[in-house]
């Protein structure tokens, strides 16, 4: 609800001020005095497109401020600034904000209807929520709502998992090819420092058996061997300790050495014994080597390298592999919660269906009341079911309001055909009979007396009250019959000072709004008789 609204330097209003009041707020005034650049600045305040033409001529900018007291008791100042070289601003307790935020909140706070842009009916995508909120659909809004959240989850998952599915194939591919290589050598941990020793030994294998040879003749059986020789050098040792104590020690290391000498004599004869060099064992030994190598040109550089590439290759390949049987879940999962999906948005479908009759009904009977007696209304449904990218939170439905004023017309849509005043007067029904917002927001309706008069009129004023209980009201009109229902009034007034053109707006008494109703009834010329009948008209109003 808007508390206070100031307008500085916009188009010919120099610096006006005003206050608002709960209800029916009523706006008057002569053509072309303003009133419309009042309808203007909350256009802008709501986030309308601003131009430098709308900039008083010498003023460095334009700016609308308003005071708004939103739905939990807390007021916020929303301010629009407007620079004569076109820059726009828009502020939010003093806090800069983007064009965007400001459009936002002041669609939450206010509604424009009449001609200007800020036509609610004329956004198609507004009449499914208008219908919704007239048959209080909420609760399978909801469930719709979170069906298709649970569905878009599943199906954004498995676009994303199916994205990927070639980059995946052609990693599989190269895996499998990179793990055949690996699997058809199957290297062992550390067998290239084995084969390398044995490549060593099989190269040298005739000199390294007649050095084992050799070795063991000279050591143990040969002539003059040493173990021989060693024993009589034992002997000797122990005769000579006997006589001199002091080669005592040396005996101490006799089993020691002699053990020694006899475990490395037995080796060399086991060792020249056993070796024996199966043909063709080099050639295997030098090709298990180069394929080693090259598995460590490619995954090394060590085989140790090898065998931790190895490990990887194979633990992404599996989880390669389990995306596949993932995707193939998620496949069933798209299509469960799809037709849970399905099932919330056609009992929704069905619900609106029905409710769309009555509405169309309801609507009928109340535009007759305002003037329009031969008024069709109806909702035409478009069913996306059958199309999951049209499916959306709200449901299946596409629907778009359809509308004829005139006997013997069809139908056609409300966007294409509708007037001004006509809009005015079906949006005014609609928020009769509906409850799309939280009381408290402030409409704005200009033009809404367009075309009637007389009792239609009384009618119009009727029903504005009505409404006003649910919200604040500021109504545009040049109808006595309407402005009498107001439950406060000013005028709007355009005049030369200091040979500027202004505009001004004075908030009415009881005298001077029946002067006003009087004017309105018959222009500039009061009488008595006719001002008397503005004071009736608004006793009959209890003011």
């Amino acid at each position: 609800m808007i508390r206070y609204l100031t307008i500085r330097d916009l188009a010919v209003i120099d610096t006006l001020e005003l206050t608002l009041e709960p209800g029916l707020n009523i706006l008057s005034g002569e053509t072309g005095a303003g009133k419309s650049i009042v309808v203007g600045a909350l256009g802008l305040l709501r986030g309308s497109r601003a131009s430098t033409d709308l900039v008083r001529t010498g003023a460095e900018k334009a700016v609308i401020e308003a005071a708004v007291e939103i739905a939990d008791g807390t007021e916020r100042v929303l301010r629009r600034e407007v620079s004569a070289q076109g820059r726009s601003r828009a502020f939010i307790d003093d806090r800069l904000v983007s064009t965007t935020t400001l459009r936002a909140l002041g669609a939450q706070l206010l509604d424009l209807h009449g001609q200007h842009e800020h036509q609610a009916l004329l956004d198609p995508t507004s009449h499914l929520d208008l219908l919704d909120n007239y048959a209080g659909l909420d609760k399978q809004r909801l469930l719709v709502r979170n069906a298709y959240k649970t569905w878009r989850n599943a199906a954004s998952e498995l676009e994303q998992t199916n994205q990927q599915a070639s980059d995946r194939a052609e990693r599989l591919e190269l895996l499998a090819f990179q793990l055949r290589e690996l699997d058809e050598v199957e290297p062992a941990l550390d067998e290239d420092i084995a084969l390398a020793a044995e490549q060593q030994i099989l190269a040298n294998a005739d000199k390294v058996h007649r050095l084992a040879a050799e070795s063991f003749t000279d050591l143990y059986d040969g002539d003059g061997a040493v173990l021989e020789t060693l024993q009589r050098v034992w002997k000797r040792v122990e005769e000579l300790a006997a006589l001199d104590p002091t080669f005592a020690v040396h005996l101490d290391a006799k089993d020691t050495v002699t053990t020694s000498l006899e475990e490395m004599a037995f080796a060399l004869r086991s060792y020249a014994s056993g070796l024996d060099v199966a043909p063709g064992r080099l050639q295997d030994v030098e090709n298990r080597l180069a394929k080693l190598e090259g598995l460590k040109r490619r995954f090394g550089p060590s085989l140790g390298d090898v065998h931790t590439r190895w490990t990887r290759l194979r633990e992404e390949a599996t989880q390669l592999e389990s995306f596949e049987r993932d995707s193939a879940t998620l496949t069933l999962r798209v299509e469960d919660t799809g037709r849970a999906y399905i099932a919330a948005a056609e009992t929704l479908s069905r619900q609106r269906r029905t409710h769309a009759v009555t509405l169309g009904h309801t609507l009928e009977r109340d535009l007759a009341d305002l003037a329009m007696p031969r008024t069709r209304f109806r909702v035409e449904f478009l069913d996306a079911s059958s199309d999951d990218s049209q499916w959306t939170e709200r449901g299946i439905d596409r629907a778009e309001f359809f509308f004829s004023a005139n006997l013997g017309e069809s139908p056609k849509a409300l966007v294409r055909i509708v007037s001004g005043g006509e809009l005015s007067r079906v949006m005014l029904a609609l928020r009769t009979v509906t409850s799309a917002d939280d009381g408290g927001k402030t409409l704005v309706f200009d033009e809404v007396d367009a075309g009637i008069g007389g009792e239609a009129a009384d009618r119009v004023g009727a029903k504005l009250r009505i409404l006003a209980q649910q919200y604040q009201i500021l109504c545009v009109t040049h109808l006595p019959q309407i402005a009498s229902h107001g439950s406060s009034h000013c005028r709007v007034d355009k005049a030369v000072v200091n040979g500027r053109t202004t505009t001004t707006v004075q908030w009415l008494d009881r005298e001077t709004r029946a002067a006003e109703i009087a004017r309105m009834m018959t222009g500039t010329r009061i009488s008595t008789s006719v001002l008397r009948t503005a004071r009736e008209l608004l006793s009959d109003r209890g003011e």
